[in-house]
């Protein structure tokens, strides 16, 4: 018994051996001097994956149980670092071109459970009620514990029309919410636009997709040109990242340069590789990624002096706290509404064999001027909460999540609060509570927007000063 677990345990060592020897360690020959393989460390590897295919209560296909070592090693890094089977990595490419199936939220790996970062506007999940923060604890009957990320994300999926019910513990909410969403075909329209008062323009992002650059183009064209092509007389643009998880780098540079001057500085990525170590400009070498024509070329040359306010909140994320942050250090736009996220990290797509890939965080952002925002956020020029009773929606954020990067900046940031436990809905004689019925979802540029209206107030404001 022994002997063969050591002849399974010893084959997989041979092979792991070889296959960091001739990988190894090619990719960083030439930036750095190879260092010695972990021969120790992989050898326990190997005694473990021995172990389980000798002696788990169940047979297991070496591949799954490889597939689970990667996923393992990836989770443990960072929440944004991740292991991408055939399927994700298929729907990972689809949804960055803004169609794709699901439940329609952005969630992450907290404490053994799924996190949501944010839901997508006018998504199922949006419209069923899920908020940022919420903490799924259920799907269907199947607990989430044990599960992986992927598996999760996984069985949150299928086909249109079908139903799934999620259980959520909500911090405030003394009994575990349940939501029954019928899964959908997600298509985001990433940008709307509508004129909210005369001569006051509302222009909202709710997520950083290959065609964002140039949707907001066409919105602000339609805005600011009448349909002769003759200007409008436009005295205020609100740009709304209220909720918007991020999305690509290249899409948040474009659109910074709608608003900033032609080559002022977007953002500025440092990692360990040479080509982690880039300056992003408002230049359309920058943004444009293949496509052959320039957006900004269509776009009213009003926009560039136009005054703007950028409303974010705790959703507000990654590519949108990159032009909240740039438009906010080039003084080209106020920032209202509460801190953001804090997602201060780039991850880099590696393409694998058989289709899969790995999802790997390969340098922090910066801010024009230095600021990394990682695991703090944006904080906004002028704090307005979410109501007029100065009450906000408590969020998750980065620095809540387990194994976040530090802010390299800022060693000594405030540390996270420590999170409680999610109630297990049961009243104090062990008996089961029936779930509260979920809140109704929050409507964006309604007449309930308290955020909107004080920024617009803002803004009116702004043109009587600059009037004097």
């Amino acid at each position: 018994m022994r002997s063969k677990l050591q002849q399974a345990g010893l084959i997989f060592f041979g092979i792991v051996a070889g296959i960091l020897i001739s990988v190894q360690y090619s990719a960083n020959a030439q930036k750095e001097a190879a260092a010695p393989l972990p021969i120790e460390e992989l050898r326990t590897f190997a005694d473990v994956f021995g172990a389980i295919k000798q002696g788990y209560v169940e047979p297991i296909d070496d591949k799954k149980l490889i597939t689970f070592a990667i996923s393992g090693m990836l989770a443990n890094l960072d929440p944004h670092s991740a292991y991408l089977d055939a399927d994700s990595f298929k729907d990972l490419q689809v949804s960055t071109q803004g169609e794709f199936g699901g439940l329609g939220i952005e969630v992450g790996m907290e404490d053994g459970f799924v996190k949501v970062i944010s839901p997508i506007e006018d998504t199922p999940a949006d419209r069923a009620g899920i908020k940022s923060g919420d903490l799924i604890i259920k799907l269907d009957d199947t607990p989430i514990k044990g599960m992986t990320l992927t598996d999760a994300v996984k069985k949150m999926r299928g086909k249109p029309k079908t139903p799934i019910k999620l259980t959520v513990a909500r911090k405030g909410e003394a009994k575990l919410l349940e939501f029954t969403i019928l899964r959908d075909k997600i298509k985001v329209q990433s940008v709307k636009s509508k004129v909210v008062e005369p001569g006051y323009a509302y222009l909202r992002i709710s997520q950083f997709q290959e065609e964002t650059t140039a949707d907001v183009v066409h919105q602000l064209g339609k805005m600011f040109l009448d349909k002769d092509g003759k200007p409008e007389a436009i005295k205020g643009l609100v740009l709304d990242l209220r909720n918007d998880p991020g999305g690509l780098l290249n899409s948040a540079v474009g659109v910074s340069s709608v608003f900033l001057a032609p080559k002022d500085l977007v953002v500025s990525t440092d990692g360990r590789t040479e080509d982690a170590k880039r300056k992003y400009f408002a230049s359309s070498e920058d943004y444009l990624r293949g496509h052959k024509d320039d957006p900004l070329k269509e776009l009213p040359a009003a926009v560039k002096n136009v005054p703007l306010i950028v409303l974010v909140n705790g959703g507000s994320a990654s590519a949108s706290e990159i032009v909240a942050g740039a438009l906010q250090d080039h003084q080209r736009a106020v920032v209202v509404g509460t801190q953001t996220f804090g997602k201060g990290s780039v991850q880099t797509i590696l393409p694998l064999s058989n289709n899969t890939a790995v999802k790997l965080t390969t340098a922090r952002y910066y801010t024009p001027s230095g600021r990394s925002i990682q695991a703090k956020g944006i904080e906004p020029d002028v704090a307005v909460e979410e109501s007029a009773n100065g009450a906000s929606h408590e969020r998750l954020r980065e620095a809540d999540l387990e194994h976040h990067l530090d802010n390299d900046k800022e060693k000594a940031a405030d540390k996270a609060a420590p999170k409680a436990a999610p109630k297990n809905g049961k009243n104090k004689n062990g008996d089961e509570e029936a779930a509260p019925k979920p809140a109704a979802p929050f409507e964006f540029a309604s007449k309930n927007d308290y955020q909107l209206s004080q920024a617009l107030n803002l803004l009116k404001a702004w043109h009587v000063i600059q009037r004097r």
